[in-house]
Protein backbone atom coordinates (compact mmCIF):
# COMPACT_ATOMS: atom_id res chain seq x y z
CA UNK A 1 0.00 0.00 0.00
CA UNK A 2 2.78 2.45 0.89
CA UNK A 3 4.52 1.75 -2.41
CA UNK A 4 1.27 2.33 -4.30
CA UNK A 5 0.64 5.56 -2.40
CA UNK A 6 4.17 6.75 -3.09
CA UNK A 7 3.79 6.11 -6.79
CA UNK A 8 0.53 8.06 -6.87
CA UNK A 9 2.07 11.02 -5.05
CA UNK A 10 5.26 10.94 -7.12
CA UNK A 11 3.21 11.18 -10.28
CA UNK A 12 1.94 14.57 -9.05
CA UNK A 13 5.30 15.99 -7.94
CA UNK A 14 7.54 17.49 -10.66
CA UNK A 15 11.13 16.30 -10.88
CA UNK A 16 12.41 19.69 -9.71
CA UNK A 17 10.45 19.47 -6.44
CA UNK A 18 11.79 17.41 -3.53
CA UNK A 19 9.30 15.00 -1.97
CA UNK A 20 9.79 14.59 1.77
CA UNK A 21 7.96 11.56 3.14
CA UNK A 22 6.73 12.67 6.56
CA UNK A 23 7.21 9.55 8.64
CA UNK A 24 6.66 10.93 12.17
CA UNK A 25 4.89 8.45 14.48
CA UNK A 26 5.26 5.72 11.86
CA UNK A 27 7.07 2.43 12.65
CA UNK A 28 10.44 1.62 11.12
CA UNK A 29 8.77 -1.06 9.00
CA UNK A 30 6.73 1.61 7.20
CA UNK A 31 9.85 3.66 6.49
CA UNK A 32 11.63 0.56 5.24
CA UNK A 33 8.74 -0.15 2.88
CA UNK A 34 8.95 3.38 1.50
CA UNK A 35 12.73 3.04 1.25
CA UNK A 36 12.36 -0.19 -0.68
CA UNK A 37 10.06 1.69 -3.05
CA UNK A 38 12.85 4.19 -3.71
CA UNK A 39 12.16 6.95 -1.18
CA UNK A 40 15.31 8.39 0.39
CA UNK A 41 14.13 11.59 2.12
CA UNK A 42 12.13 11.36 5.34
CA UNK A 43 10.74 14.01 7.68
CA UNK A 44 10.48 13.64 11.45
CA UNK A 45 9.40 16.05 14.16
CA UNK A 46 10.81 14.45 17.31
CA UNK A 47 14.56 14.38 17.76
CA UNK A 48 14.78 11.16 19.75
CA UNK A 49 12.47 9.33 17.37
CA UNK A 50 14.55 10.52 14.43
CA UNK A 51 17.77 9.41 16.14
CA UNK A 52 16.37 5.97 16.89
CA UNK A 53 15.16 5.47 13.32
CA UNK A 54 18.45 6.72 11.90
CA UNK A 55 20.31 4.11 13.92
CA UNK A 56 18.47 1.16 12.35
CA UNK A 57 17.64 2.31 8.82
CA UNK A 58 20.00 2.55 5.80
CA UNK A 59 22.79 5.11 5.85
CA UNK A 60 21.86 6.81 2.58
CA UNK A 61 18.61 8.23 3.95
CA UNK A 62 18.41 12.02 4.17
CA UNK A 63 16.75 13.07 7.40
CA UNK A 64 14.78 16.32 7.52
CA UNK A 65 13.69 17.71 10.87
CA UNK A 66 10.35 19.40 10.23
CA UNK A 67 8.89 20.11 13.66
CA UNK A 68 9.45 22.65 16.41
CA UNK A 69 12.98 21.88 17.61
CA UNK A 70 13.85 22.22 21.30
CA UNK A 71 17.41 23.42 21.89
CA UNK A 72 18.17 20.64 24.37
CA UNK A 73 17.33 18.02 21.72
CA UNK A 74 19.56 19.31 18.91
CA UNK A 75 22.49 17.20 20.09
CA UNK A 76 20.62 14.00 19.22
CA UNK A 77 20.27 14.86 15.52
CA UNK A 78 23.25 17.16 14.89
CA UNK A 79 25.60 14.32 13.81
CA UNK A 80 23.46 13.32 10.83
CA UNK A 81 20.48 15.61 10.09
CA UNK A 82 20.37 16.76 6.45
CA UNK A 83 18.11 19.80 6.85
CA UNK A 84 16.36 21.55 9.73
CA UNK A 85 13.16 23.16 8.42
CA UNK A 86 11.97 25.15 11.37
CA UNK A 87 14.43 27.81 12.53
CA UNK A 88 12.24 30.47 14.15
CA UNK A 89 14.71 32.38 16.33
CA UNK A 90 18.33 33.47 16.51
CA UNK A 91 18.77 31.58 19.78
CA UNK A 92 17.72 28.32 18.11
CA UNK A 93 20.08 28.96 15.21
CA UNK A 94 22.92 29.65 17.65
CA UNK A 95 22.17 26.39 19.45
CA UNK A 96 22.23 24.46 16.17
CA UNK A 97 25.53 26.11 15.26
CA UNK A 98 27.01 25.12 18.62
CA UNK A 99 26.13 21.45 18.09
CA UNK A 100 27.29 21.58 14.47
CA UNK A 101 30.71 22.78 15.65
CA UNK A 102 30.94 19.82 18.04
CA UNK A 103 30.25 17.48 15.13
CA UNK A 104 32.54 19.32 12.70
CA UNK A 105 29.62 19.89 10.36
CA UNK A 106 27.82 22.70 8.61
CA UNK A 107 24.08 22.08 9.02
CA UNK A 108 21.64 23.35 6.40
CA UNK A 109 18.63 25.19 7.81
CA UNK A 110 15.45 26.92 6.66
CA UNK A 111 13.95 29.99 8.27
CA UNK A 112 10.36 29.29 9.28
CA UNK A 113 7.83 32.06 8.66
CA UNK A 114 4.41 32.46 10.20
CA UNK A 115 2.14 32.69 7.15
CA UNK A 116 -1.05 31.12 8.55
CA UNK A 117 -3.95 32.83 10.27
CA UNK A 118 -3.51 30.53 13.24
CA UNK A 119 -1.76 31.30 16.50
CA UNK A 120 -0.72 27.69 16.97
CA UNK A 121 1.86 27.88 14.18
CA UNK A 122 5.43 28.96 14.90
CA UNK A 123 7.50 31.24 12.73
CA UNK A 124 9.17 34.57 12.09
CA UNK A 125 7.70 37.65 10.52
CA UNK A 126 9.71 39.70 8.04
CA UNK A 127 10.92 42.24 10.61
CA UNK A 128 12.16 39.51 12.91
CA UNK A 129 13.93 37.85 9.99
CA UNK A 130 15.65 41.10 9.03
CA UNK A 131 16.79 41.64 12.61
CA UNK A 132 18.17 38.11 12.71
CA UNK A 133 19.96 38.30 9.37
CA UNK A 134 21.47 41.72 10.06
CA UNK A 135 22.73 40.86 13.54
CA UNK A 136 26.42 40.49 14.31
CA UNK A 137 25.59 37.25 16.09
CA UNK A 138 24.22 35.72 12.88
CA UNK A 139 27.27 36.77 10.89
CA UNK A 140 29.48 34.93 13.39
CA UNK A 141 27.73 31.60 12.83
CA UNK A 142 29.99 29.54 10.56
CA UNK A 143 28.46 26.08 11.01
CA UNK A 144 24.91 26.74 9.85
CA UNK A 145 23.86 27.45 6.29
CA UNK A 146 20.51 29.14 5.56
CA UNK A 147 19.29 27.55 2.32
CA UNK A 148 15.71 28.86 2.14
CA UNK A 149 12.39 29.29 3.88
CA UNK A 150 9.58 27.17 5.26
CA UNK A 151 5.96 27.85 6.16
CA UNK A 152 2.68 26.14 6.95
CA UNK A 153 -0.61 27.36 5.57
CA UNK A 154 -3.79 27.66 7.59
CA UNK A 155 -5.67 24.38 8.02
CA UNK A 156 -8.75 25.31 6.03
CA UNK A 157 -10.86 24.21 3.07
CA UNK A 158 -10.50 27.71 1.60
CA UNK A 159 -8.02 27.02 -1.19
CA UNK A 160 -7.85 30.70 -2.13
CA UNK A 161 -6.62 31.56 1.36
CA UNK A 162 -4.07 28.74 1.27
CA UNK A 163 -2.86 29.89 -2.13
CA UNK A 164 -2.43 33.47 -0.88
CA UNK A 165 -0.43 32.26 2.10
CA UNK A 166 1.88 30.28 -0.17
CA UNK A 167 2.22 33.33 -2.45
CA UNK A 168 3.22 35.29 0.63
CA UNK A 169 5.98 32.81 1.47
CA UNK A 170 7.26 32.91 -2.10
CA UNK A 171 7.38 36.71 -1.87
CA UNK A 172 9.28 36.46 1.41
CA UNK A 173 11.76 34.11 -0.23
CA UNK A 174 12.23 36.47 -3.18
CA UNK A 175 12.79 39.44 -0.86
CA UNK A 176 15.37 37.59 1.25
CA UNK A 177 17.10 36.27 -1.86
CA UNK A 178 17.41 39.76 -3.32
CA UNK A 179 18.46 41.53 -0.13
CA UNK A 180 20.53 38.96 1.76
CA UNK A 181 21.39 35.95 -0.38
CA UNK A 182 21.77 37.28 -3.94
CA UNK A 183 25.25 35.79 -4.31
CA UNK A 184 24.44 32.50 -2.58
CA UNK A 185 23.37 29.71 -4.93
CA UNK A 186 22.48 27.41 -2.05
CA UNK A 187 19.66 29.73 -0.95
CA UNK A 188 17.03 28.16 -3.18
CA UNK A 189 14.54 26.15 -1.14
CA UNK A 190 10.89 26.92 -0.40
CA UNK A 191 9.44 24.21 1.83
CA UNK A 192 5.66 24.47 1.80
CA UNK A 193 2.71 22.20 1.21
CA UNK A 194 1.52 19.05 2.98
CA UNK A 195 -0.76 16.17 2.06
CA UNK A 196 -3.91 18.29 1.67
CA UNK A 197 -2.44 21.31 -0.09
CA UNK A 198 0.87 20.41 -1.72
CA UNK A 199 -0.44 20.69 -5.32
CA UNK A 200 -1.28 24.35 -4.64
CA UNK A 201 2.12 24.84 -3.03
CA UNK A 202 3.86 23.45 -6.10
CA UNK A 203 1.90 25.83 -8.33
CA UNK A 204 3.05 28.72 -6.12
CA UNK A 205 6.73 27.85 -6.23
CA UNK A 206 7.46 25.18 -3.63
CA UNK A 207 10.77 23.37 -4.10
CA UNK A 208 10.03 20.94 -1.26
CA UNK A 209 6.73 19.39 -0.17
CA UNK A 210 6.14 17.48 3.06
CA UNK A 211 3.70 14.63 2.48
CA UNK A 212 2.74 12.19 5.23
CA UNK A 213 -0.79 10.81 5.35
CA UNK A 214 -1.08 10.52 1.56
CA UNK A 215 1.87 8.10 1.73
CA UNK A 216 1.65 6.38 5.10
CA UNK A 217 -2.03 6.77 5.97
CA UNK A 218 -3.52 8.69 8.89
CA UNK A 219 -1.17 9.72 11.66
CA UNK A 220 -1.12 7.70 14.85
CA UNK A 221 -1.75 10.20 17.64
CA UNK A 222 -1.34 7.63 20.41
CA UNK A 223 2.44 7.52 20.12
Amino acid sequence: MIQENLNIVRATVPSNVTLIAVSKTKPVSDLQEAYDAGQRIFGENKALEMRDKHQVLPDDIQWHFIGHLQTNKIKYIAPFVTLIHAIDSLSLLEAVNKEAVKNNRVIDCLLQFHIAQEDTKFGLDMEEAKTLLESDSFKDLKNVNIVGVMGMATFTDDSAQVRNEFKNLKNIFDTLKENYFADKDSFKEISMGMSDDYPIAIEEGATMVRVGSKIFGARNYNI
